[in-house]
């Protein structure tokens, strides 16, 4: 016997209200999730997901649902509620969305991004920002960092690129030992088939992507998504034109920058500065 249906919950938000008005529309047309998904492009077990809430509704669904079951807008209005309100589920669809892309580009203003960071430098950044958490705490959250960063060594491997601010070198976390260690680390992958690492000195001034850090992902569908992330809270875009503005900012903040091999001979030189703890 099939599963029953998971009660839905269409009071508790947009998101879910979508949900529930479109597996009523479904249901009333007798169809199957499979069914209404060879009509659309997107697989059964995403729009299964997006019924039931735990996935936001993909940027180009709603146009098509108020297309083929003749809804006047009524899905389209409900997505532009949806994109209003905060995520429940935020962290976690951050997770999923970053698992599955095949590129992967970010900036960082402040702190190497948590995808290249060495063990040293992660656990000094956690004890910097987290003063009081224990030391199970620390390596907790260094091990599900370590998760993440296994995602760069996966076959095939995803194409990495980032643009680091010079600040990022030059603001030490965990005394020179550590930030020499982390600062080798970048230089390796400066220029590879597989990633490579710009600089954005001091000189270049202002830009429009100052005050957060920024990751851009494409999904193997060929789907940008932008994340946000401030001090203590982060931001899931994945309006089409939403997320391509933060990809055109980007793309001339990456014009701006240092080459790759520039990059590096930046990299050597903060590392060379860097007083020796052995013979200060």
């Amino acid at each position: 016997m099939p599963r029953p249906a998971r009660e839905l919950t269409p009071e508790r938000s947009a998101r879910h209200l979508f949900g529930a008005k479109l597996r009523k529309a479904r249901e009333d047309r007798g169809l199957s999730l499979e069914a209404l998904a060879s009509k659309l492009t997107i697989s059964k077990s995403h729009l299964a997901r997006v019924e039931i809430a735990e996935y936001m509704p993909p940027p180009e669904l709603p146009a098509q649902l108020d297309r083929y079951f003749e809804t006047d807008g009524t899905f389209t209005e409900l997505y532009a509620l949806c994109t209003k309100e905060a995520h429940p589920d935020q962290f976690k669809r951050r997770m999923d969305l970053e698992a599955q892309a095949v590129i992967i580009r970010e900036y960082s203003p402040q702190i190497v991004p948590d995808l290249l960071q060495t063990e040293d430098y992660g656990r000094a950044q956690f004890r910097t920002h987290l003063p009081k958490a224990s030391d199970q705490e620390i390596e907790e959250l260094w091990t599900l960092r370590l998760g993440r960063q296994a995602l760069l060594l996966r076959s095939p491997r995803p194409d990495y690129s980032a643009i680091l601010d010079e600040a990022v070198l030059r603001r030490s976390y965990g005394g020179p030992r550590v930030m020499r260690e982390q600062l080798e680390a970048l230089l390796g992958l400066c220029l590879t088939p597989t990633s490579f690492i710009q600089v954005l000195p001091f000189s270049h001034g202002g830009h429009a992507l100052a005050g957060g850090s920024l990751s851009l992902w494409t999904l193997d569908s060929g789907q940008h998504v932008a994340y946000e992330e401030s001090i203590s809270s982060g931001t899931l875009l994945e309006e089409k034109t939403e997320v391509l503005a933060h990809v055109r900012a980007y793309d001339l903040l990456s014009a701006s920058a240092l080459s790759p091999s520039q990059s590096a001979d930046l990299i050597q030189s903060v590392l060379e500065a860097l007083p020796d703890e052995h013979h200060p």
